[in-house]
């Protein structure tokens, strides 16, 4: 099957998630060369896929299947890939059928590698994701069978293919903040507690703090607040309770001790309860090691360009796999309508993402040639 016709075939699958339609079934046959274990669980299926070519070191290839809900308004049949102009219109295009495409054609074609290459796929990375990609790592760990090195070919690139290549992600805590205080008549204040009062004088203190000032790969980590809200939408009462809600992507030198003892401190003298919920932990792979090294070399050699090592943007299943240990880097086409209406991906991006990732297999073992 030529390249172009297994992206438009993937693109046909409704997997909005945590479904997958069938996709992973027609992925399994597809590569039928490869060992498989389907590791479904409460409803998210999950796809392991393995191949020993020679003694050397376990290469992985992951990502997900499922897509967000196309939403309303599309100019073409969302799950009928399109092509207009070069570009392929469909939901998943861009996140991340055609990474998913270009990896699994090149483990198709693989005929000489030194040591084991794996592809790890869920249906769960948009939703909740409590039931994919980690329990495929429970089971590689169990089984003594973690991968060195993983690739999740995400859309990490910004303005056009080849400029950027994730090597890490931040963080997310989300905190919810309640102060409590005395309801009131509006008229005679001095007898109510106000919690809006009582965080007025530290709220500046709050909103936009830098937790600590960024490094070479992250940015500083910094709390940004997503809603305040108290009373009943009356002028005449005070509230009793004030909610605030915050969410902080972190880099690595600020964790979750750190935004709780802060609070804690800025808070002092106020009945207050804090809730924090970390969602995703912050990582980042060396920019000396082997498999950052090796992307550098390979994409700067293919499209001419030195492409950027990146930590921005949201959470993905990257953070799984550095949890367990293993280096990873995310590369994939250029992001700009992920889960937008009218989402597409330029054709000649996938296939020079395969050619990428034919590179990175054919030079994994030693220095680009």
């Amino acid at each position: 099957m030529r390249l172009e016709n297994l992206f438009l075939t993937l693109l046909r699958y409704k997997s909005i998630t945590p479904q997958d339609d069938g996709a992973l079934d027609f992925i399994q046959e597809y590569m039928d060369s490869f060992d498989a274990v389907r590791l479904d669980k409460n409803g998210t299926k999950n796809l392991l896929l393995h191949k020993k070519f020679g003694d050397g070191e376990h290469l992985c290839f992951a990502g997900h299947i499922d897509v967000v809900p196309p939403g309303i308004g599309w100019d073409s049949e969302p799950f009928e890939p399109f092509i207009k102009d070069g570009f392929v219109y469909a939901r998943g295009s861009q996140d991340m059928k055609s990474g998913v495409c270009a990896f699994l054609q090149a483990c198709k074609e693989v005929e000489n590698f030194d040591g084991t290459i794996s592809i790890v796929l869920t249906s769960d990375e948009e939703g909740d994701a409590k039931f994919g990609t980690i329990e495929v790592l429970k089971y590689l760990k169990q089984n003594n069978f973690l991968p060195s090195f993983a690739i999740i070919a995400e859309p990490t690139c910004e303005n056009f293919f080849g400029d950027a290549i994730k090597i890490g992600r931040r963080g997310s805590i989300n905190g919810v903040i309640e102060v409590f205080g005395e309801q009131g008549h509006a008229a005679y204040p001095e007898k109510s507690i106000n919690p809006v009062n009582l965080i007025a004088p530290i709220l500046d203190g709050l909103a936009g703090h830098y937790f600590d000032g960024g490094d070479e790969d992250f940015e500083p980590s910094q709390l940004v607040i997503t809603d305040i809200r108290a009373g009943m939408e009356v002028t005449n009462v005070t509230p009793s309770t004030l909610k605030l809600m915050f969410n902080v992507r972190n880099g690595v030198k600020t964790d979750k001790q750190d935004i709780e003892d802060y609070i804690n401190r800025l808070f002092k003298g106020i009945n207050f309860k804090l809730s924090l919920y970390q969602s995703a932990k912050s990582f980042v792979t060396k920019r000396d090691s082997k498999i950052v090294k090796l992307f550098q070399e390979v994409v700067k050699k293919s499209i001419d360009f030195e492409p950027k090592l990146t930590t921005s943007g949201g959470t993905s299943d990257a953070r799984l796999f550095a949890e367990f240990g293993v280096k990873t880097v995310e590369f994939g086409v250029v992001n700009d309508r992920i889960h937008a209406l009218n989402e597409r991906c330029r054709l000649q991006d996938v296939e020079d993402l395969k050619k990428i990732f034919d590179k990175i297999i054919e030079n994994f073992k030693g220095t680009i040639k």
